[in-house]
């Protein structure tokens, strides 16, 4: 077994190695994850010349990537640093008090990355809570799916926030709500009708 090997497979060494993986792993996934959203948007939807084009798809996966590999590492080691301040125990607050900090440190900049991704994990977490109110019993398991009634309240808010307070929707929300519905309405030819929306 040469040093290397010796050295990550030391047990001595688990909790350093661990930061360093959870870094690239967060600058892999932001990667994987960014990359084919931020081509097939922007050869969808954006203007531009080519090279434009791939500076921002560039410029997006990076910032993904970078911000995220930069999160787990804060939490990581946040994470450690409470667990030995306790003599090696973790407290069920721990991962509260790392995913806050690491939050407020890397997405609290309020941009158009930041702002999908913290909605994704809103939209996820709110559904998450929502579970464990049940499994905790602070509200009973429903007798039917309620999936349909949440879908038709959602569905009826942002139509009526488009419709009538439009200026309060995220602009990429704003872009594809005017594609679909507004769009829709305006054609000048067949071409424009089926083929071509302007």
């Amino acid at each position: 077994m040469d040093s290397v090997t010796r050295f990550i497979l030391d047990p001595a060494n688990r909790d350093l190695l661990a930061l360093v993986k959870g870094f690239r792993n967060g600058i892999v996934y932001g990667a994987k994850v960014r990359f084919p959203h931020a081509l097939v948007m922007t050869f969808l939807f954006r203007d531009g010349s080519l090279r434009s084009k791939f500076k921002f798809i560039f410029d997006a996966t990076r910032q993904h990537s970078w911000n995220l590999g930069r999160f787990v590492l804060i939490y990581k080691t946040l994470l450690l640093a409470l667990r030995r301040a306790r003599g090696g125990k973790e407290s069920t607050a721990d991962a509260f008090l790392a995913g806050t900090v690491g939050g407020y440190l890397i997405f609290g900049a309020n941009n158009n990355i930041n702002q999908q991704i913290v909605l994704y994990l809103f939209s996820r977490i709110m559904i998450g809570m929502a579970k464990y109110a049940v499994k905790a019993e602070i509200v009973p398991s429903p007798e039917q799916d309620v999936f349909p009634a949440f879908a038709a309240v959602v569905w009826g808010i942002v139509m009526w926030l488009f419709r009538h307070h439009r200026d309060t929707l995220q602009s990429s929300l704003q872009a594809s709500m005017q594609y679909l519905y507004n769009d829709s309405d305006v054609w000048k030819s067949l071409k424009t009708l089926l083929w071509h929306n302007k």
